[in-house]
């Protein structure tokens, strides 16, 4: 096509999606693979603190400024025995984890972990093991980590050097009990059943405390999405949250479907949600159910498999480098959490190291950042304050599954105490750079302030331990604003990120 294609724009003030939950921008850590051992904690390294954490693996975590952190698990919880984890270090047994096939140590235990999570400025968010065991570890877990006073767990906590509790407040009823992988998998009645128990006993020993029942973990089970219906048939007056999980890839080798695969996201959460609101209707509730996207990411383009050593110490698991094309997948993924905000109040990116994750590490002991840690560092940065909807007219093309989509994806974040207005988009052409006219209406004068743009021609180029810088942030081209409308930019395969502030300065 001739020349450079072009797309209008408008946000209004007056049109607020929601005000973004800072818990949007969550993580999480499983004891899968390498990402605790050999990804957060490693205590031979140089950079390690006195407890064996990864000081330059922690500072990386810091930087992205992750709100709550997930743990520790995953697939890993369904056989979770908490008290293995807890207490010297010395007297914590080695199980076998079936989840993953591995050996865990338990070096690594919650109240390491608390620890290092509120070091890199992180709530955690508890998972119990609803597959093995039951409603009464359930509750001890929590009076261990929540309960004051003269309890026999809140004193064993106070032996082990912690006597105020944790009082952690979000905690996960499981994980993806939907799923065949799942040890103990089972039916949603099961499950609905045993989670709004469980959830019951968890809120008479802490009515402060909010719970996440398990959701669909897949679109492509066929239990979804009467899964979820009939769950909050179950826990919709117990929990607080319905978990919903994700992970978009490329299996089909089609670039240009893969690059529209948030769409796929979109029409999920919608599903979610109806079927959320179909039990509101039911059982005629006052009350609004809000997910928690609790998993979400693109699969590595270079990952291929497995080929790990079972029954090991931390083996490498789903670990590959992300690409320019999954980190377009992955903006697209972020800019449609934003969009359903209204209904999304946590999201966890899975996983924060090594396991798909947005930082790596090697077996030499370095580190580096990922293409997908920058849309989520910009995001965390800027994307706090009010979502509002872009309302767009944008050139589009039809993939090999039938399926529209826009070449460019966009949302904006208003600081209603600043008056500064962001803008992330993405340009999902592979060769088209497109031209956005920009209408703000209902602000107050406004100024282009700061233009970041990240984006390589290559879509298989990826950032690796010897050349960390191959994709990476730069400045762009801050627009001129002339009576709030604006003419911008943006080049193929690119991440775009515009600030605008007040004409007269930063209004407090």
């Amino acid at each position: 096509m001739a020349g450079v294609q072009k797309a209008r724009a408008v946000i209004d003030r007056d049109f607020v999606i929601s005000r973004i939950d800072s818990r949007i921008y969550g993580g999480f850590i499983e004891h899968m693979g390498r990402c605790v051992y050999g990804g957060i904690y490693q205590p031979q390294h140089s950079e390690s603190d006195e407890a064996g954490f990864r000081r330059d693996v922690a500072g990386m975590v810091s930087e992205l400024d992750v709100s709550v952190i997930r743990y520790p698990g995953g697939n890993f919880v369904s056989g979770f025995r908490w008290e293995d984890s807890v207490g010297p270090q010395v007297n914590r047994p080695t199980r076998m984890d079936l989840a993953w096939k591995s050996l865990e140590t338990n070096e690594v235990g919650l109240d390491e972990f608390a620890k290092w999570a509120s070091q890199v400025g992180s709530q955690v968010m508890m998972a119990v093991n609803l597959g093995t065991r039951g409603v009464e570890e359930a509750a001890h877990l929590l009076e261990y980590c929540n309960m004051a006073g003269e309890s026999s767990f809140s004193k064993l906590r106070n032996a082990h050097g912690r006597e105020q509790p944790y009082s952690f407040k979000l905690w996960c009823l499981g994980n993806e009990m939907d799923g065949p992988w799942q040890i103990c998998n089972t039916s949603a009645a099961e499950y609905g059943l045993l989670a709004r128990e469980a959830g019951k006993v968890m809120k008479r020993l802490d009515p402060t405390i909010e719970l996440v029942a398990c959701g669909s973990s897949s679109l492509n089970l066929p239990t979804y999405p009467d899964w979820d219906a009939t769950v909050m048939e179950y826990c919709y007056d117990i929990a607080d949250y319905l978990s919903v999980h994700m992970y978009l890839d490329n299996k089909e080798d089609d670039l240009e479907a893969y690059l529209a695969k948030s769409l796929i996201m979109d029409e999920y959460i919608d599903s979610i949600v109806a079927a959320c609101d179909f039990v509101k209707a039911k059982k005629r509730s006052s009350k609004r159910m809000y997910l928690s996207f609790d998993e979400w990411n693109v699969v590595p383009s270079t990952w291929k498999g497995n080929d790990a050593e079972s029954w090991t110490v931390g083996p490498a698991l789903c670990e590959g480098s992300h690409t320019t094309a999954d980190m377009i997948v992955f903006g697209s993924m972020l800019i449609s959490l934003l969009k359903h905000s209204d209904r999304i109040r946590i999201a966890c990116i899975a996983q924060l190291v090594n396991v798909f994750g947005v930082i790596m590490t090697d077996s030499d002991g370095r580190v580096w950042k990922q293409s997908i840690y920058y849309p989520f560092l910009h995001a965390s940065r800027f994307g706090r304050g009010l979502a509002l909807p872009v309302q767009m007219q944008a050139p589009s093309y039809v993939t090999n599954e039938k399926r529209e989509a826009p070449l460019i994806e966009a949302v904006s974040v208003f600081d209603d105490d600043s008056g500064v207005l962001t803008v992330f988009a993405v340009n999902r052409s592979l060769s088209e750079e497109l031209e956005m006219n920009l209408e703000l209406r209902g602000f107050d004068a406004l100024i282009g302030h700061e233009s970041i743009v990240v984006q390589h021609e290559n879509p298989s180029a990826y950032n690796k331990a010897d050349a960390p810088d191959t994709i990476v942030p730069r400045n762009g081209f801050v627009p001129l604003v002339n009576d709030n409308r604006l003419s911008t930019r943006l080049l193929p395969l690119s991440w775009n990120v515009w600030r605008f502030k007040p004409a007269g300065g930063n209004r407090k």
